[in-house]
């Protein structure tokens, strides 16, 4: 098998093969500076994901021409996720050191500045949307309210969860249709500075509905730049309309912790295995997000718990794992994309992959798609002649994604010309990327593909699955499957 070993800065204390699950790191205040970006990519960080919730353009243009750099330094593969705010209701600022509330506490709340006795809450939407016996969750649940009555720029509120309020704190209103975009003005400008620094995906946050997508990417073709989307799932409205928000979006992120306090904590386990299932199917990439390794964020072991929490979405088939805070903001960035790593390695040792065969073997009695069709064969020919790796070549990334997507025990390798198709494929579980010169002849196709693999960790004697478009060039174009073995000239027999 393919086992890429990490080439290692001098001062790295990690040397680790790249797991099959790829890790997005969000980068912050904790996790900014070269030499943790540095130490970040050798412990097994494959997204840097930039939080446009936080920071300014200047800031985070620095940072990704910082992680471009350093990833170019290392001879690693990096993509770069810039994730958009949306539409987040926050509480205005409140008293230093914040209000501690009791159970049945009553509180106002207006969008008016300056008013004595009430809170700050600058969301006039809100107001008018916003019903009797409506819930307000603040944060993750620290605090709780129930709307018990309603005026004109007005809510009274009764504390249902008691704890501290404090200044900005994000605010949900479950099953409550605000009426706004899930764009904000703010998003319009973040997109400006996503298109213009060409990054890798962006992350629309509170998705509710496909016509989301239409608009971010119609937004994406005013700028000159298409970016691959990834919906972020945490709103009821999504729940119901996956399969049409999939159809239009790049991939997926599985945002647990609103989608949590939407629907319920004791849904989110099974909302999560559904949501990879469908992007499983589909053959796009899903990533499973929100205090995975929480515990990080303080502390340098996980939770047992945590650990466990890592292991079933690998075990769901997530082909990416996301930290937040704990990457950002915490006291040990490094340990926790290494622990994610180790997680990742243990686990994957153990990977259904029979589970998958069957999959596949069912697929395969109903496909009439060319490419999905090859792809299919490719991982079932690679396991017949215990090959030691499928290599594909691909123009954007396709081919790759859907061989992907079958799980094959086989490491696969993608070789393409395009710099953006290789960092794009780093959210892809499984997949290995190289570049390779553009060709369009049949012969120097496969001879570039062997000249890439001849890279790799395979010896002499050992069978690859190839499989090319020809003219090569094209998207879409997959049509041929060689199966070569090495040698120890520079081109083996076939």
């Amino acid at each position: 098998m393919f086992t890429r070993e990490i080439r290692l800065h001098p001062r790295s204390i990690y040397n680790f093969v790249m797991s099959r699950t790829k890790i997005v790191a969000t980068i912050g205040p904790a996790s900014r500076t070269p030499e943790i970006i540095r130490q970040l990519l050798h412990a097994g960080m494959t997204v840097a994901r930039i939080n446009f919730s936080h920071g300014d353009h200047a800031t985070h243009t620095e940072t990704v021409r910082r992680l471009r750099r350093i990833a170019a330094e290392e001879a690693m593969n990096l993509a770069v996720l810039g994730d958009l705010q949306g539409p987040k209701i926050r509480v205005g600022n409140v008293r230093k050191g914040g209000i501690s509330l009791s159970l049945n506490d009553e509180l106002l709340f207006t969008p008016h500045r300056g008013q004595p006795a009430m809170i700050h809450l600058p969301h006039p939407e809100l107001f008018s949307s916003v019903a009797i016996g409506a819930r307000l969750v603040i944060g993750d649940g620290e605090v709780e309210f129930k709307v018990i009555e309603k005026k004109k720029d007005i809510l009274r509120c009764l504390v249902t969860v008691a704890g501290k309020l404090e200044s900005r704190k994000g605010i949900n209103v479950p099953n409550t249709d605000m009426g706004i975009s899930s764009i904000t003005a703010k998003d319009r400008e973040d997109l400006r500075l996503i298109c213009d620094l060409d990054l890798d995906f962006a992350a629309l946050s509170f998705v509710r509905h496909e016509d989301d997508i239409r608009e971010l990417r119609e937004l994406m073709r005013m700028q000159g730049n298409i970016i691959p989307i990834i919906a972020k799932i945490e709103k009821n409205e999504a729940i119901t309309r996956l399969e049409e928000i999939l159809q239009l979006a790049d991939g997926m992120m599985v945002a647990r912790g609103d989608l949590g306090i939407e629907a319920g904590p004791e849904r989110v386990p099974s909302l999560q295995k559904k949501i990879i299932k469908l992007c499983n199917k589909a053959g796009k990439p899903v990533i499973t997000a929100t205090q995975m390794l929480q515990s990080m964020v303080h502390h340098p072991q996980p939770t047992r718990a945590e650990s466990s929490d890592v292991a079933n979405a690998i075990l769901d088939g997530t082909d990416a794992l996301m930290l937040s805070g704990e990457t950002a903001a915490g006291h040990y960035p490094i340990e926790a994309v290494a622990m994610m790593h180790k997680i990742s390695l243990i686990i994957e040792e153990d990977f259904p992959y029979a589970r998958w065969r069957i999959r596949r073997h069912r697929r395969q009695e109903v496909s009439t798609v060319v490419t999905e069709a090859i792809s299919i064969a490719v991982c079932g020919l690679a396991e017949q002649v215990e090959a030691a790796g499928i290599v594909c070549s691909s123009m954007s990334g396709f081919t790759a994604r859907q061989i992907s997507r079958y799980r094959p025990e086989t490491s696969i390798l993608a070789v393409t010309p395009s710099e953006k198709t290789r960092r794009q494929l780093a959210l892809t579980w499984g997949v290995d990327c190289l570049l390779i010169p553009p060709l369009d002849k049949t012969g120097s196709v496969v001879e570039a593909v062997i000249t890439a693999v001849h890279s790799q960790n395979i010896h002499a004697g050992e069978k690859i699955v190839i499989t090319a478009g020809v003219p090569f060039g094209q998207v879409g174009q997959t049509n041929l499957i060689q199966v070569h073995t090495v040698s120890s000239q520079y081109y083996g027999e076939t």
